[in-house]
C-alpha cells in the first residue's frame, strides 16, 4: 500500500444502546489529539459512521468502539484515497442512525436474508425477483444495477410510502441493495414487519460487491459510478475516485457538462439547485465562496481545503 494513501472506514452496527450521551462523551475523549475526521452518528438503535485517517489509529478506534459497546462484530468497509475526504470530525446524537421515519423497526432482531456478492449476479438475472434500489434518486442517476427498480426517493424517509405505491405483492421475492448495506437493514426489516414473505439484501452493499468483483471485471454487472458520502463524491468499479464533483450548495453530484452550464456558479448553485435557492441562501453561499477564494489565494487553511496525506 502506497504511503501516500489514507484509509476510509465506513461502519455500522445495530444494537440497543441505553446511554448514548455517555458513548458520545467517550468517543470525544478517544478522538482527542488524533488525526481522524468524518462523521459518527449515535442513537439508541446503534452506531453508524464514516471516518478517515491513518490505518493504525482507525484500527485502534474499531477496537475501542467494540469494547465500549460490548460487541464482537461490526459491519465495516475499508477503502483508500490520496486526500482526506472529510473536513472535520463530527459526533452526533440522533433518533435513528439511518432515518426511515417508522417506529418499531428492529434490524438488530430481524432483517432480510443476506446475499453474498458472489451470488448477487444470480439474483439480478432471476426475472421472478423484484430488485429494489434503496438509495435516493440522485445516487441512482449516476450508477445502478440494470433493470432494478428506482423508487425515486429524495430521502430515505420516503421509502415506506414509495414502497406502498409500487404495489408489489407480498408473496413475490424482493431483493434490495444500497451503498454499504445499512439502509437495506432498515428497509428489509420494514418489509418483513409489513408481511413480505421472501426478503433479501446484498450483503455489504454496492461497495462490498465492487470490492469482490475487482478481480472479475467481466462479471461486474454494475453500471456507472457509486455515490459515496464524502469528498470523493463517487467511486468507479475499481473503487477509485470517479469523475464527479459535488455542488457545495446542494451536495448533488455534478459533471463537467454541468460545470459548463450557465446555471453553475462554483460554491453557489448548479443546474440542479439553480431555481431552488432563496436570495438569502445565495447571498450566504456567495459570502462563503468569497472567503474560500481569498483563503486559497493566500494559501491559508480553511474548512473546505483539500488536505493531502503529507499534511496530516
Amino acid at each position: 500500500m502506497s504511503k501516500k494513501e489514507i484509509y476510509i472506514y465506513s461502519f455500522y452496527r445495530f444494537k440497543k444502546i441505553k446511554n448514548i450521551k455517555k458513548i458520545k462523551n467517550n468517543l470525544e475523549l478517544f478522538f482527542k489529539n488524533k488525526n481522524i475526521k468524518g462523521t459518527i452518528l449515535v442513537a439508541t438503535e446503534g452506531v453508524n459512521g464514516s471516518i478517515s485517517g491513518l490505518e493504525k489509529e482507525l484500527n485502534e478506534f474499531i477496537f475501542y468502539i467494540k469494547r465500549i459497546l460490548k460487541i464482537r462484530k461490526i459491519s465495516i468497509k475499508k477503502n483508500t484515497t490520496y486526500f482526506v475526504p472529510f473536513y472535520r470530525l463530527k459526533i452526533k446524537l440522533k433518533n435513528e442512525i439511518v432515518s426511515i421515519g417508522e417506529k418499531n423497526i428492529y434490524p438488530h432482531k430481524q432483517t432480510g436474508k443476506y446475499i453474498s456478492p458472489s451470488n448477487w449476479n444470480n439474483i439480478l438475472k432471476d426475472k421472478n425477483i423484484k430488485v429494489i434500489d434503496a438509495r435516493n434518486i440522485y445516487e441512482v442517476n449516476i450508477g445502478k444495477f440494470k433493470n432494478s427498480i428506482n423508487p425515486k426517493t429524495n430521502s430515505f424517509r420516503e421509502f415506506p410510502q414509495i414502497l406502498k405505491n409500487l404495489k408489489i405483492k407480498k408473496n413475490i421475492p424482493v431483493a434490495m441493495y444500497c451503498t454499504g448495506g445499512i439502509r437495506c437493514e432498515k428497509a428489509s426489516s420494514y418489509l418483513i414487519k409489513n408481511g413480505y414473505k421472501n426478503v433479501m439484501q446484498l450483503e455489504g452493499g454496492i461497495l462490498n460487491y465492487l470490492e469482490h468483483l475487482k478481480k472479475y471485471k467481466k462479471d461486474n454487472l454494475w453500471t456507472g459510478e457509486c455515490f459515496v458520502f464524502d469528498n470523493r463524491v463517487a467511486v468507479n468499479k475499481s473503487l477509485k475516485k470517479g469523475k464527479y464533483i459535488q455542488c457545495h450548495a446542494c451536495r448533488h453530484p455534478i459533471t463537467k457538462k454541468d460545470i459548463d452550464s450557465k446555471k453553475y456558479k462554483k460554491g453557489i448553485h448548479c443546474p440542479y439547485c439553480y431555481s431552488l435557492k432563496t436570495k438569502k441562501q445565495l447571498k450566504r453561499y456567495q459570502s462563503r465562496q468569497l472567503q474560500i477564494d481569498l483563503s486559497e489565494m493566500r494559501n491559508e487553511k480553511h474548512p473546505f481545503k483539500k488536505t493531502l496525506f503529507r499534511d496530516l
